[in-house]
């Protein structure tokens, strides 16, 4: 039996929730073509050849302009110095920039085993793919090299059975059928905050979060959950609830069929919208969107 913590570590929108969701086999981050969408680090658990693999995704590493961003590129490198493995993930479409070795030279001071994959190789000709990973494998320490993509799944099985073989000897922390270890309610906030940046457009999804009030079995077993949208500024609140409703109707309705179909049964979701100024600067509601403030 093996056990071990694997951190998805690179910059914004390099696939790093994707790859997550597609080795997991189930959405549990929130994915979107917007840069900055995840926040926190997300736990996803992979059962593979007797083997747990404890994914960490952690939000893009970018330059912090206010203390939201300061506290989401903590959590990330924590995650990366505190696992076993670190994945640094590299669009390769991108290629290497300013941001990305920035990346680098912070690796350069973990201790931990570093692997390298490429994401995004159906955008390349495979001609480059080689030439880049000499390049990275220059300036790092890399043990291993994969080349994924992680929306079409390729590369992800070779993934899979490396790391299941290399992470350490060890029991297994959660239950062999467990997906992650967040709870039900903060899934649940997190899928309508996905809608929320589906939805709309420019600032608005990086002024608001969404909090989960209550979360309750009813007699028929399906679940009512309240949740609340804070924006940080008042014009954001109508954007948010659309003309006669229907903006709010619409992420509602989109976020009860996901939820109800991760949870396994029917939801009842009921969604208010409040104006909170300065909601990303209070600790309470940090660390009710998962992030670590120490």
């Amino acid at each position: 039996m093996r056990c071990g913590f694997v951190a998805l570590i690179g910059a914004p929108n390099a696939g790093k929730s994707t790859l997550l969701n597609q080795m997991v086999g189930a959405k549990l981050s929130i994915v979107s073509s917007k840069t900055q969408t995840t926040r926190m680090r997300i736990l996803g658990i992979v059962m593979h050849q007797q083997s747990q693999i404890l994914l960490i995704d952690t939000p893009g590493i970018f330059k912090p302009k206010r203390r939201l961003d300061e506290l989401m590129v903590s959590n990330a490198w924590n995650g990366a110095v505190d696992s076993d493995i670190t994945l640094f993930i590299l669009d390769v479409h991108k290629g290497l920039n300013e941001e990305i070795y920035l990346i680098i030279n912070k690796l350069k001071d973990i201790t931990r085993r570093i692997w390298l994959v490429l994401n995004k190789i159906d955008k390349i000709v495979p001609q480059k793919l080689l030439p880049l990973t000499q390049q990275v494998n220059q300036l790092l320490p890399i043990e291993r090299n994969f080349m994924v993509s992680a929306k079409k799944g390729s590369g992800i099985n070779d993934l899979l059975d490396a790391l299941a073989q290399d992470i350490p000897e060890g029991l297994w922390l959660y239950p062999k059928d467990d997906l992650t270890n967040l709870p039900d309610r903060l899934l649940a906030a997190e899928i309508v905050r996905e809608q929320i940046f589906m939805l709309t457009h420019e600032e608005i999804p990086y002024a608001v979060t969404v909090e989960t009030e209550s979360f309750k079995e009813r007699k028929d077993h399906s679940i009512r959950i309240d949740l609340v949208i804070y924006v940080s500024k008042p014009n954001y609140k109508p954007i948010i609830i659309g003309f006669q409703g229907r903006k709010i109707r619409m992420i509602g309705e989109r976020s009860r069929k996901e939820i109800s179909r991760l949870l396994e049964r029917s939801c009842h979701i009921f969604i208010t919208v409040k104006e909170r100024k300065g909601w990303d600067r209070e600790n309470n509601r940090l660390k009710a969107i998962g992030l670590d403030l120490s």
